[in-house]
């Protein structure tokens, strides 16, 4: 096995898009030497809800919650102060809702943290799906400049779109799904791109699952994700 640096395996999330929190622990602890965060999507967080978190925390995770929250400015503050208190470190916010909803999630989760005591959390925007091939050219940049007057720590956007959004927002983290490689099906994503492809784009976090998770050999499958980023 690969010795992963930490800088790097800081770089690396697991989707465990799973049914079952049994389930997710297995692969969690199976993939822990080389991934530094795990996402919890709608899939896991329906099945098991908020014990997901806390279980992944208990591993030794970084908690990508990726709910995508689009909803009232007031529901979305109140919610968010309840994902801070929890201990996630990252949490999805659909920049489609504007400038009050990401505002209202960004101070919600923050503060939710800090009555916590806990380290402050890194609220991140949408910009546009990976598996939206046909969003207009503008919306990107709009949505990138909304989510840095918000206050979002980052933006979630595909590797294609790494350098626009750096050029827009430099201070903020760029995070990528949407991550196969090379020679991998890309299922039902059409902005995909290799690891190395992404971290080279400028990419701080990827976001990589069905290449692993569905592989044969979980174990092997991250062994080479980790060497495509070394070559």
């Amino acid at each position: 096995m690969h010795d992963v640096s930490d800088e790097l395996r800081n770089k690396l999330c697991v989707a465990l898009d799973v049914d079952d929190l049994v389930e997710a622990v297995r692969l969690g602890k199976a993939l822990s030497p080389w991934f530094g965060a795990a996402k919890v999507g709608l899939e896991l967080y329906t099945a098991a809800g908020t014990d997901a978190i806390g279980t992944l925390i208990g591993l030794g995770y970084e908690v990508f919650l990726d709910l995508k929250m689009y909803d009232i400015p007031t529901t979305v503050e109140k919610a968010s102060r309840v994902l801070g208190a929890l201990g996630v470190t990252y949490a999805t916010y659909h920049a489609q809702g504007g400038l009050d909803v990401l505002k209202a999630g960004a101070e919600g989760l923050r503060a939710g943290a800090s009555d916590a005591g806990l380290p402050e959390p890194r609220p991140l925007a949408i910009t546009v799906l990976t598996s939206d091939a046909n969003a207009p050219e503008h919306i990107m940049p709009k949505r990138v400049l909304t989510a840095a007057e918000a206050g979002m720590a980052g933006l979630v956007c595909s590797a294609a779109d790494v350098k626009e959004a750096t050029h827009y927002a430099p201070r903020l983290l760029k995070v990528t799904p949407g991550i196969r490689p090379a020679g991998f099906d890309s299922h039902d994503q059409v902005r995909v791109a290799t690891p190395k492809e992404a971290l080279d784009a400028g990419s701080d976090l990827l976001v990589i699952g069905r290449a692993v998770t569905l592989a044969e050999d979980r174990e092997a499958a991250a062994e080479a994700i980790v060497n495509s980023c070394l070559s």
